[in-house]
């Protein structure tokens, strides 16, 4: 009577209940897919991270005395189609029975729930084991609300699991946020910690994908690659995440540098992403280094904040949004890309760095995710479903469920407002301010209009002038509104000129 169990590629959580002793009664199965490499264009990277992770996997599950059906991209068996595969699958082996963990990404849980109900055996989906709330919580905590906060999302979550409180259940260092504390640009000291990361060589895996026709896009590093591939990586990641760099995220977290790539960001998104990490220890290894006096509380803070607040806020928002969270644009926003987003060629300083490290690296931290890359996108007015396929597939962290409401709600306001309070956007004088992007521009960061003019600029005011219907209530921009309304109107005038110049020959910036 045997029992498949289906672990996908971002379920590679050594630690699950499935894998507390082997049974030969079940056969754990695992696959390398058209399906999944296709659906989006993928960086090389992350397609390297995701099947070389999943290969020492399966590596460490048979060293374990798990019985274990491994499907490589290019095995002549392997039909590329999820449930293609299942079906071959269930007749090679004389299934009996079908489990699955709870897919993180909604299409991949409709397909699931069809195909087992579908199914002439039993079949069931159990808990991956990895989020600290069920898919519904924020939803619930919110039921009856036009309007979610985060805030009180994060507060909920660090009462309920009893994370940063002190002995009478309050918030440590009698405050719940330090956000005010964590926005410091970054002048070269402290040094960006060094990369401790272990490299491996994957060309061999390289040419296998690229022999199999997966198409991709980005550096694939294939002989220099950086990444966690099992569980004791990314622990190691861990720790030296703690000892060196979580001391100084708090302050520098939205700083913006051509001199470090990472600063002090922890590099461990991936490996909570793919489920190497749960996010209960690297909450606990941030609260226990505070507690012993290794990290300040505002960095302690801010970090935990990002795991246990907004990791799991954005997955509430995702489950109860979707499927057609996915199709938001309230701003009705349809440019396509330029050019620039798959190459980085462009004369802005700022943008092109930030696309520049995403191709080099598979990865950019949030700040230029959302303030300069993103920032750029709502103000131009890019289609914003196009813009989460890109970040969908650049970024290694990206899963939909994470990344979804990130883009459309965070970074481009589609949702109008259901994730956010108002669209993150800012002109060039923030950038500036937190960071060296502007200094050798060839745009001037303090013009608004005028051919080299930062396009920022222009493209900021128009943004507010031509959405003052949807946006002039929010209270949140009212000093916006104020600073609009006292503008002549040659000024607004030519401002939009200079806009709509800008939209028009996006691929030339």
């Amino acid at each position: 009577m045997t029992t498949l169990r289906l672990v996908l590629g971002d379920q590679l959580n050594p630690c699950h209940s499935w894998f507390a002793a082997p049974d030969p009664d079940v056969l754990h199965v695992m696959m390398e897919i058209r399906e999944e490499t296709d659906y989006v264009l993928h960086h090389a990277q992350k397609i390297i991270a995701i099947f070389a992770a999943m290969r020492a996997f399966a590596r460490a599950l048979r060293d374990a005395g798990h019985r274990v059906h491994y499907l490589a991209i290019d095995d002549a068996g392997n039909r590329q189609s999820l449930c293609a595969n299942l079906d071959a699958l269930r007749a090679q082996h004389r299934i009996a029975r079908f489990e699955y963990q709870a897919p993180d990404e909604w299409r991949l849980d409709r397909r699931l729930a069809d195909y087992a109900a579908g199914l002439p055996i039993p079949a069931r989906m159990v808990d991956s084991e990895h989020f600290l709330g069920a898919r519904e919580e924020a939803a619930a905590l919110f039921a009856g609300r036009g309007q979610w906060l985060m805030e009180r999302f994060y507060r909920h979550m660090r009462v309920r699991h009893g994370v940063l409180l002190d002995a009478a259940g309050k918030p440590a260092g009698g405050q719940w946020n330090f956000d005010r504390d964590n926005r410091k640009p970054w002048r070269g000291a402290p040094p960006e910690p060094r990369d401790r990361r272990r490299t491996h060589d994957h060309a061999a895996l390289w040419r296998q994908i690229a022999a199999a026709g997966v198409k991709s896009f980005g550096a694939p590093s294939e002989h220099d690659f950086r990444w966690p591939l099992e569980r004791a990586q990314a622990l190691a990641e861990l720790d030296a995440f703690v000892a060196e760099a979580l001391p100084h995220f708090g302050d520098y977290q939205d700083a913006l540098t051509r001199q470090a790539w990472r600063l002090f960001h922890s590099l461990l998104s991936f490996a909570l992403n793919v489920k190497m990490l749960h996010p209960r220890e690297v909450i606990a290894r941030a609260e226990t280094a505070w507690r012993e006096g290794r990290v300040p509380l505002a960095a302690a803070e801010g970090f935990i904040r990002q795991v246990l607040g907004w990791r799991e806020y954005v997955r509430g928002v995702y489950w109860a949004g979707m499927p057609g969270y996915a199709e938001q644009n309230v701003f009705g926003h349809a440019l396509p890309l330029p050019a620039w987003f798959w190459n980085g060629r462009t004369r802005m300083r700022c943008v092109a760095h930030a696309i520049g490290q995403s191709l080099d690296e598979a990865y950019a931290h949030h700040i230029q995710r959302l303030m300069v890359i993103g920032n750029f996108a709502l103000l131009a007015g890019l289609d914003p479903q196009a813009l989460h396929r890109w970040y969908l597939g650049i970024y290694i962290d990206a899963f939909e469920w994470v990344e979804l409401p990130n883009t459309l709600g965070m970074s481009q306001f589609a949702d109008g407002g259901r994730l956010a309070t108002k669209p993150y956007v800012s002109s060039a004088a923030y950038i500036d301010r937190m960071g060296d992007y502007c200094k050798g521009c060839p745009y001037d960061r303090k013009a608004r209009t005028g051919a080299m003019a930062c396009p920022f600029n222009a493209l900021y005011w128009d943004f507010f002038a031509r959405h003052r219907s949807r946006l002039a209530g929010n209270h949140r921009l009212a000093m916006v509104y104020v600073q609009l309304g006292k503008m002549a109107p040659a000024e607004l005038a030519a401002l939009g000129a200079r806009a709509a110049q800008i939209r028009a020959g996006l691929d030339a910036l």
